[in-house]
C-alpha cells in the first residue's frame, strides 16, 4: 500500500501557517491574515486577498495551537 503524501503548511516567520498560530498563542481573535516577505514587513495580506490554501493553512496554524500566553 502507498501512502498519499500530503503538503506540509509552510511554517515561515510571517506566512499563514505562522500568523494563525500566532494569534491563538496570543489569545486573539480569529483574523486570517499573513506577511509575505515576515512579520510586520511589508505588506500585510488580509483574508479578502487571501487564497484558499492559505485561508486554510491560517486555520490549520490556529486550531493546532495548544499553548497559550500566561498574561499573569
Amino acid at each position: 500500500m502507498t501512502s498519499i503524501p500530503t503538503k506540509q503548511p509552510n511554517r515561515k516567520h510571517g506566512s499563514p501557517y505562522d500568523r494563525g498560530s500566532a494569534d491563538r498563542y496570543y489569545q486573539r481573535k480569529f483574523e486570517p491574515h499573513y506577511y509575505p516577505d515576515g512579520t510586520g514587513k511589508g505588506l500585510r495580506v488580509t483574508a479578502e486577498l487571501m487564497h484558499r490554501d492559505e485561508l486554510k493553512e491560517y486555520s490549520l496554524g490556529y486550531w493546532e495551537e495548544d499553548d497559550r500566553k500566561d498574561y499573569e
